[in-house]
């Protein structure tokens, strides 16, 4: 019988309804079952989290709530497998999954591998999401390595990942973790590579409340992310430099439109056209779905997540000095 080579780590609290499709997913692998473990770590969980992914066949390794990123860490010290593989409660990995994300692991400079998003969402919220990560999916195909790995299809060597000391648990929730880890580990010189055909399911944000949250997220911890690497905030493999610089034109657009009778309609326009502008290849590739409702929508879904991460990014700015001030 072989050994367990591989370990597929599901960090989950209060996941109960959703756990035992993610655990199903991973049994249904076109994977040899001998090879692999499934390790779900309960994190606190207030719910049957833990007693249905045993039930389901999981191994399950129970932790105070301290949150994601100690979780998966917790998973990491307690897996087996030499590679360790990553997914979250709320995902579906198709049935080739591990396949793809154990293949590249074969060449020996390879120490980290990063899949992809799908969903099967038919909301115009949720389509743009998909729509949004799949233009990064195409952007990180241009390199040949990257510097950015999702936590929701992930893939590392196991004393590559120790080594680093895992994921930063100073970070309290989903959040940006897996930037912070990826560009450390990118840092210090390990390879880490895109494969766009290891693929998950996933439910998205499927309402404007929820997506613009998640941005602001997104956005305050991003300012704890680049303190200790602040050329990220200029350049990495995941976000097209247009995506970033339509932030502060974005943030910019309200003042414009407030200094209207002053200065006129036309420098409201100009700042609208620029933003515009730097969208054109997103909105293309909307267009490209042939969905109409999509492509007119997109430079408003652009906004909102433009004004979310500036939001969320001027907060983690005021937030991280406060508690400078504060020592």
């Amino acid at each position: 019988m072989p050994s367990i080579e591989i370990s597929v780590i599901v960090p989950a609290r209060n996941a109960s309804g959703m756990i035992s499709g993610c655990i199903e997913a991973l049994k249904t692998q076109n994977f040899d079952p001998a090879r692999f473990e499934i390790i779900v770590v309960d994190d606190g969980s207030g719910d049957e989290t833990g007693s249905i992914a045993k039930t389901a066949g999981a191994i399950v390794v129970r932790t105070d709530p301290r949150g994601p990123a100690a979780a998966r860490n917790a998973g990491a010290v307690a897996a087996r497998g030499e590679i360790i593989l990553f997914t979250d409660a709320d995902c579906r990995p198709e049935p080739d999954w591990i396949h793809q994300m154990v293949q590249p692991f074969e060449d020996r400079t390879v120490s980290g591998v990063k899949g992809t998003y799908r969903t099967d969402q038919t909301d115009l919220t949720a389509r743009f999401v998909q729509a949004e990560y799949e233009s990064k999916y195409r952007y990180m195909a241009r390199f040949d390595r990257i510097d950015f790995i999702d936590t929701y299809s992930a893939g590392f060597r196991r004393d590559v990942f120790l080594t680093l000391n895992g994921y930063d648990e100073s970070f309290p929730g989903a959040s940006v973790e897996d930037q912070e880890f990826s560009f450390r580990m990118h840092e210090a010189g390990y390879k880490m590579v895109f494969v766009p055909r290891a693929v998950v399911r996933h439910t998205h944000a499927d309402s404007l409340k929820s997506y613009h949250r998640k941005k602001y997220n997104i956005g305050f911890w991003k300012m704890k992310v680049v303190k200790n690497h602040p050329d990220k905030m200029v350049r990495d493999t995941h976000t097209p430099q247009e995506l970033k610089l339509q932030i502060p034109v974005a943030l910019i657009l309200p003042v414009g439109l407030a200094m209207v009778p002053w200065l006129g309609w036309s420098f409201f326009f100009v700042l609208l056209a620029g933003f515009i502008g730097l969208g054109y290849r997103e909105i293309r590739e909307c267009a490209g779905k042939r969905d109409l409702p999509l492509t007119l929508s997109a430079p408003f879904f652009m906004l909102i997540r433009s004004w979310g991460l500036g939001m969320g990014m001027a907060a983690g700015i005021f937030m991280g000095k406060r508690a400078d001030v504060s020592r």
